[in-house]
């Protein structure tokens, strides 16, 4: 399978480059950045254009944020190619809609790049959530990205803050764990520390509990997700398994689903449904503009 990466950022340079290019099914052809020299260094060949990628390329992963990655992997599903989507996959709902829309009428598979998602660590954490029918969950994800080091220097990251940079991981976990997220009894952000807190409610009558900062001053990052009900307790509070493992599973699921021609779970439509979720937090947590 060829597939060109558009973006070379630090994300782009440590897992997606690199789990591309040691893939054995994958021929990763190079790709496309704004930053010349960004992606010189990041790609076996530098593109002039994402539509000159496009044309190269049987799929296209993305690693650049979400309000360049939505209007781009749009053009790129109507091209006809495969999509590794990062997270969030837009930076609105109507953007989120616009690409599951594209998505949707050039029929072509996709997946979102939840990384702990593809860790056995998580899997068999939500194994065993499933086990106990969860009647609450809790989830804690705190972080000084924004503080210091090499995704300090992420506009979209600081401007938009922990809701959108880790909440997709935390609120997809909570939704596998204590069953899909249907709304939010409460929120409130606050912005010196970005904090946001969460009260989720679930299809299954279960409830959760969110928080999430990238300006808490703590190393290392703080994670942990639990469940409990009167069969007992899941934890999950490791994130051991590297990145680029990840990744490699990651794209075993994406190549299996391309082959089948069938929809992974974790596709466009997951990324659809987590926005869904962030905007109504965003929504709930900071008062309407005058």
């Amino acid at each position: 399978m060829r597939i060109g990466l558009v973006g070379a950022g630090p994300w782009a340079r440590e897992t997606h480059a690199p789990s591309l290019a040691a893939h054995p099914d994958v021929d990763f052809v190079g790709g496309w950045a704004r930053d010349p020299a960004a992606a010189a260094a990041v790609f076996p060949r530098a593109f002039d254009s994402p539509a000159a990628l496009f044309d190269a390329v049987d799929a296209v992963a993305f690693a650049v944020p979400p309000n360049v990655q939505a209007p781009l992997a749009a053009d790129a599903a109507r091209a006809g190619k495969h999509l590794i989507l990062d997270k969030p996959i837009a930076l609105d709902l109507e953007g989120a809609a616009a690409l599951a829309d594209a998505v949707s009428a050039a029929g072509v598979r996709s997946i979102l790049g939840l990384t702990r998602r593809f860790a056995p660590e998580t899997r068999e954490f939500l194994a065993r959530a499933a086990e106990l029918r969860p009647v609450a969950a809790e989830a804690q994800w705190l972080s000084g990205a924004a503080l210091a080091g090499k995704f300090a220097a992420s506009a979209w990251r600081q401007e938009q803050g922990a809701l959108y940079d880790v909440g997709p991981h935390v609120i997809d976990l909570l939704d596998a764990a204590a069953g899909t997220v249907e709304a939010v009894a409460a929120a409130r952000y606050d912005a010196g520390s970005d904090t946001w807190t969460a009260q989720l409610t679930h299809a299954d009558g279960a409830a959760s509990t969110v928080s999430l900062s990238l300006r808490t001053p703590v190393l290392p990052t703080v994670m942990r997700i639990s469940a409990h009900s009167t069969a007992g307790l899941a934890v999950l509070e490791s994130r051991e398994t590297p990145a680029t493992e990840c990744f490699r599973v990651l794209l075993d699921e994406f190549l299996a689903s391309i082959a089948t021609g069938t929809d992974h779970p974790l596709g466009v439509l997951r990324g659809l449904h987590l926005q869904r979720v962030i905007a109504q937090i965003k929504a709930g947590a900071c008062p309407p503009t005058p």
